[in-house]
C-alpha cells in the first residue's frame, strides 16, 4: 500500500503579531503534526533551547549549507539568516506526516512555490499601531532594530493577501480556536 505523502502547513506573521504563542498552542492539540524547525544565525533569547524553536547556527556554517542546497528557503531578516531545512520537510512529508512551519512570510510564499498544496496561514494584527505597541512592549530589541521590524513588517502585510486563511489576533483566544480550526480542516482535506 502507498503511503500518502504529508501535508505542508505555514504559519506566518509580521514579528509580533503572536504566532509563536499561537503555534505552540496548536502543537498541544494537533500531536501528530511535526513541527518544522528552522535554522537561524541570530542569538538564543534566554527562554530559548538550541533544537526546540530554532536550531542555532553560525553564518558561516549557516552559508556554508546555502552552498549546498540544504534549505527550501532562506532569507535574511534583520541581520540574521533563517531557513528551512529541505531534508526534514521532505523525509517527513514522505512518510505520510504533516509537518507544521512557523515561518516568515516570504518564506511561506517560497515554500508553497515549490511545493504547491502547501497551505498558508497568515496571523494579522488589528492594526500597525496595535503591532508597534506590542513591539514596544516586548522590549527584545535595540530602537534601530525596532525601526526594522515595522518597516519589514508594513512590506509583509502588503502580501497578506498571497495566502490560503487569514486570522486575525485582536483576541488571543479567538485567534488560537481559528487557526485550530483551519489546520483541523486541512489535515482532514482528501482523507
Amino acid at each position: 500500500m502507498e503511503v500518502k505523502s504529508g501535508k505542508i502547513i505555514a504559519v506566518a506573521a509580521p514579528s509580533g503579531t503572536g504566532k509563536t504563542t499561537i503555534v505552540k498552542e496548536v502543537l498541544k492539540d494537533f500531536p501528530e503534526l511535526i513541527f518544522s524547525i528552522s535554522a537561524t544565525t541570530r542569538s538564543k533569547r534566554q527562554e530559548e533551547t538550541n533544537g526546540k524553536e530554532y536550531f542555532f547556527i553560525s553564518e558561516n556554517e549557516f552559508e556554508e549549507k546555502i552552498q549546498n542546497q540544504e534549505f527550501v528557503e532562506w532569507e535574511r531578516v534583520y541581520d540574521y539568516y533563517y531557513g528551512t531545512y529541505k531534508k526534514f520537510l521532505e523525509d517527513n512529508i514522505k512518510l505520510g506526516k504533516s509537518v507544521l512551519l512557523e515561518i516568515d512570510v516570504k518564506g511561506a510564499l517560497k515554500v508553497q512555490s515549490i511545493y504547491p498544496n502547501s497551505r498558508l496561514i497568515f496571523i494579522y494584527p488589528p492594526s500597525l499601531n496595535e503591532l508597534v505597541t506590542r513591539l514596544r512592549n516586548r522590549k527584545t530589541e535595540s530602537e534601530e532594530d525596532f525601526k526594522k521590524r515595522i518597516e519589514r513588517a508594513k512590506m509583509e502585510l502588503s502580501l497578506k493577501d498571497k495566502f490560503d486563511y487569514f486570522v486575525e489576533n485582536k483576541d488571543l483566544k479567538k485567534a488560537i480556536l481559528e487557526t485550530k480550526s483551519i489546520i483541523n480542516n486541512i489535515i482532514k482535506e482528501n482523507d
